[in-house]
């Protein structure tokens, strides 16, 4: 009777070991490279091309969210009112991602009487924005390569891959 008692006791002490050992292993873990970029950052942009090329002051703030989304928003964005950007982002390489975002342009009437007949600033079309993101080793900057769209309001395009650079820093306390 002892021996039978031993025998089920190490099955019983075995099955406490390998269970959970074996359900640990099944369960997905989560990679931590692909939340390197998650965060707040501020960034320095300049267009090589196209009517952005003339704004030496450009800057971009921008966050990037766990489960790939992101808003961005920039020191021009009252210049006309603009609201920010919205987009989504994703690991393409080792510390390499790519965000595409989006955000609807604006005209400011002439006039105060233009103001009134369009009851408000007038929507004009979108703009899409694309960046190609190179994080740096230490995680707190990052250079990247950007273009962008603008489509009128019908949805024709107006202007293309105007390319531009960005140099980012991760905003920390």
């Amino acid at each position: 009777m002892k021996k039978f008692h031993f025998c089920r006791s190490t099955v019983f002490i075995g099955l406490l070991v390998f269970v959970p050992a074996f359900l640990f292993s099944c369960v997905e873990q989560k990679n931590s490279q692909t939340d390197d970029l998650v965060g707040a950052w501020k960034g320095n942009v300049q267009f090589t091309t196209g009517a952005f090329a003339e704004i030496k002051d450009f800057e971009f703030m921008y966050v990037f969210n766990s489960g790939g989304t992101m808003t961005e928003s920039s020191n021009y964005d009252g210049v006309p009112p603009t609201p920010p950007a919205y987009g989504i982002w994703r690991k393409i390489g080792e510390k390499e991602y790519e965000a595409h975002y989006e955000f609807y342009w604006n005209i400011v009437p002439t006039s105060y009487e233009e103001l009134v007949k369009a009851s408000g600033i007038t929507n004009t079309g979108y703009e899409i924005l694309r960046e190609k993101i190179n994080l740096s080793d230490d995680g707190r900057s990052y250079p990247s390569t950007i273009k962008f769209i603008l489509f009128d309001k019908t949805g024709k395009q107006t202007i293309s891959n105007e390319e531009g650079t960005v140099e980012t820093k991760r905003m920390v306390f």
